[in-house]
């Protein structure tokens, strides 16, 4: 049989693996707007909605050393208070390339016009987004095909694992609370609590215990 569909209750990222046979999979055959779309859902955490509501200039390209960025309308994110997803040098490349297939394509590029557009030369739908990302799963080899969703879980595992605080971690998904960020994120943290002890021992700290001291010889 094919690949399987299971309804997550929270996504679980995708593996570092699994993301690198997806972008191997489409740099190899994609179109370049499913490259830039899938980079750059990976390389920000934009929500689903966020990343088909962009226009073209949104994307602020950086100039003297400053950053690329994606700065959002607040109409597209939660509680309307907009943000900001910086681009890495990987989202840079995709977005440059995807740029100049749009010019010599003779889609337009002025300020308010949709990023992401479909064949039709309308903004790109919600449902055209996840169908292209169930079909390159498909193509990678995955046996499991994740949400979309799931690209935004594999943005935070991602920070986490190159230990950045939750609180970073907040403001690059836009949260407006990093009880938040918590909630959905936390768990992601391998090993939070004992890394937190462990770093006291640079400090010369000792923990004392908060039970009565055992016996020698009894087990730990």
């Amino acid at each position: 049989g094919g690949p399987t569909y299971p309804k997550f209750t929270t996504p679980k990222p995708l593996t570092k693996p699994e993301q690198r046979r997806l972008l191997t999979a489409v740099r190899a055959h994609g179109s370049p707007r499913d490259r830039a779309l899938l980079t750059l859902a990976l390389g920000t955490g934009l929500r689903l909605r966020e990343l088909r509501g962009l226009n073209v200039g949104d994307v602020r390209a950086g100039h003297a050393g400053t950053a690329w960025k994606v700065v959002l309308d607040p109409e597209l994110t939660k509680g309307k208070r907009g943000g900001v997803a910086y681009i890495s040098a990987r989202g840079r490349r995709e977005l440059r390339s995807f740029l100049s297939w749009k010019r010599r394509a003779g889609e337009p590029l002025e300020a308010r016009s949709p990023l992401f557009l479909s064949n039709q030369r309308r903004r790109v739908s919600l449902r055209r987004i996840q169908f292209v990302f169930r079909e390159w799963q498909a193509a990678a080899g995955f046996e499991t095909i994740y949400p979309f969703h799931a690209l935004r879980h594999s943005f935070a595992s991602a920070l986490l694992g190159l230990g950045e605080s939750l609180a970073y971690i907040r403001d690059q998904l836009g949260h407006h609370s990093i009880q938040i960020t918590v909630d959905n994120y936390g768990h992601l943290v391998p090993g939070a609590n004992q890394k937190a002890v462990n770093r006291l021992d640079d400090l010369g700290i000792t923990v004392k215990s908060a039970t009565p001291a055992q016996p020698e010889g009894a087990a730990i």
